[in-house]
């Protein structure tokens, strides 16, 4: 498997498996399949509701915990944030049955996120999360915790497709070390990805489908990319993407589907602000 090597050092597959809105009773069959097609990256979430799930996936798996990149997310969380972030992370490790995480990132950049961080720097220090980073933030926010604070994010998780494809974010990232990982490498379907035109004629020259198509675009920006899905037969296949090459030409073609813009919803809405920021984890 391709890695990366993030700001601290430590190397992350650029190619994993995600299990956002899989359901808890599906998860574990999920994870159990993902990890016997070959993925060592699996990103899962408090808010998720699948983190135990995903640790009895992996403790029947077999596989040596060195060799698995392990993440999952810190929810906003209600002041003291410090010591609700060390108690929520403590709650995640024990679903998952682990001793450390690989990564830990602070799912929304709301609430009192300089406590979280704050409190996962300590983490991080302890060797309980070997890499921490964020998930949703945008540049200025981003930047601004940076400059106010000691640790520098290893990852910003955001959304990536092929409309919405984070140009501008992306450079600002690689300026300041760190690493974009993309959530929604397929949008869902959302938009027609699955049937279009240009994916489609890509895939077709190169004799992959639409979907390897965008995962092979990403890992080609040096993205790391999560997609999801419950059948085995395309996990398979979206792992098969390091046998072909997209040319200049390919890469030029898919820059022109981008449009700029969420194919969900926007982290600057005011409405969705208030929405996430009241959300609580039961």
């Amino acid at each position: 498997m391709q890695t990366v090597t993030l700001n601290n050092g430590i190397e992350m597959p650029v190619l994993g498996f995600g299990v956002f809105q899989v359901g808890p009773e599906e998860t574990e069959a999920a994870v159990t399949a993902a990890l016997a097609a070959g993925y060592r990256l699996i990103d899962t979430a408090a808010a998720y509701q699948n983190e135990a799930a995903v640790g009895a996936a992996i403790a029947k798996s077999g596989i040596p915990r060195d060799e698995l990149f392990v993440t999952t997310k810190l929810w906003v969380q209600d002041a003291p944030a410090e010591q609700n972030t060390a108690t929520a992370f403590d709650d995640s490790l024990r679903k998952l049955g682990l001793d450390y995480i690989d990564l830990y990132l602070i799912h929304q950049p709301f609430g009192d996120y300089y406590g979280q961080w704050r409190a996962m720097e300590k983490l991080n220090a302890e060797g309980r999360a070997r890499a921490i980073g964020v998930s949703n933030f945008p540049a200025d926010r981003l930047i601004d915790l940076i400059l106010n604070n000691e640790i520098v994010p290893a990852v910003n998780q955001i959304e990536t497709n092929p409309f919405h494809q984070r140009v501008a974010d992306h450079e600002i990232l690689k300026a300041e070390g760190v690493q974009i990982e993309s959530w929604g490498p397929f949008a869902e379907g959302k938009n027609g990805l699955f049937t279009n035109d240009l994916l489609t004629a890509i895939g077709d020259k190169h004799g992959k489908s639409v979907a390897q198509v965008v995962l092979r675009w990403m890992i080609q920006r040096e993205v790391v990319v999560i997609p999801k899905s419950v059948n085995p037969e395309r996990m398979a296949q979206n792992l098969d993407v390091f046998d072909f090459a997209l040319d200049a030409d390919d890469m030029a073609q898919v820059a022109t589907l981008d449009e700029g813009g969420s194919q969900f919803f926007d982290h600057r809405d005011p409405e969705m602000v208030r929405w996430l920021s009241a959300r609580r984890l039961a």
